[in-house]
C-alpha cells in the first residue's frame, strides 16, 4: 500500500472538518494563508501528496506535511538510500516529478507535458545538482512557483542531491499535444 493511497481514497465533494489551524496555499495566487480549526473544507482534488479544497468559495492547497489537519496521516518527505547509484537517483527524480500536480488539473506535471527536461550534474566536490526545465499551461499561472517548490522539496529528499534548480521557460509554448495519451484521456481531450 502506497503512502499516497490515503489521499486517493478521498472523494470530490467530501466534507472535512479541520482538526487544527493549518497553513494552506491559495489557488491560483500561490499565497500562504491560515485556515482555522473547525472550518469545514470540501475536497476538490486529491492527487499525489496534496489535497485541493474549497472553503468559502475559494480554492486552497493542503500539502502532504499538513494532512493531519484533515484527519489523514502527514506524509514524510520522500527520501532515497544514500548508497544508490546515478540511475537510481535519476529514477527517483522522475518519480518525484510524477507526484507533483497543478492543484486545478488532475494530471501530474510530467504527463501533462510541463517538464521539458531534467539534467543531473555531478560537481568535482561530488555534489549532485538537478536542473529541471519546465513550463506552465499559461504564462500568468500563479501556481508556477508553488509547483516548482513542491518538485524541489520532494527531490531534495535524496541525500545525494544538494541543489535543485527549476527553470520556468515558455519556449516552446505548452500545448495539449505535449500531453501523454493517458493525460488526454483523463482530461477528456481525445
Amino acid at each position: 500500500m502506497s503512502e499516497y493511497d490515503q489521499i486517493a481514497q478521498l472523494s470530490k465533494g467530501q466534507q472535512l472538518p479541520l482538526q487544527r489551524d493549518v497553513d494552506v496555499i491559495s489557488i491560483p495566487f500561490g499565497k500562504t494563508v491560515t485556515l482555522n480549526e473547525d472550518s469545514v473544507v470540501s475536497v476538490m482534488q486529491a492527487k499525489g501528496s496534496t489535497v485541493s479544497v474549497a472553503y468559502e468559495g475559494r480554492l486552497y492547497l493542503i500539502e502532504g506535511a499538513n494532512l493531519d489537519a484533515v484527519g489523514l496521516e502527514s506524509l514524510p518527505r520522500p527520501t532515497l538510500d544514500p548508497a544508490e547509484d546515478d540511475d537510481a537517483i535519476e529514477a527517483f527524480v522522475w518519480e518525484q516529478l510524477r507526484t507533483c500536480f497543478d492543484p486545478e488539473i488532475p494530471v501530474n506535471i510530467v504527463d501533462l507535458g510541463l517538464v521539458y527536461g531534467c539534467r543531473i550534474e555531478r560537481l568535482i566536490s561530488g555534489e549532485r545538482i538537478v536542473t529541471i526545465r519546465m513550463t506552465l499551461t499559461a504564462p500568468g499561472c500563479g501556481m508556477g512557483d508553488v509547483i516548482a517548490a513542491d518538485a524541489r522539496n520532494k527531490i531534495l529528499g535524496a541525500p545525494q542531491i544538494s541543489k535543485v534548480h527549476t527553470e520556468i521557460v515558455f519556449d516552446p509554448p505548452w500545448s495539449r499535444e505535449m500531453m501523454t495519451d493517458e493525460a488526454k484521456l483523463e482530461l477528456g481531450m481525445f
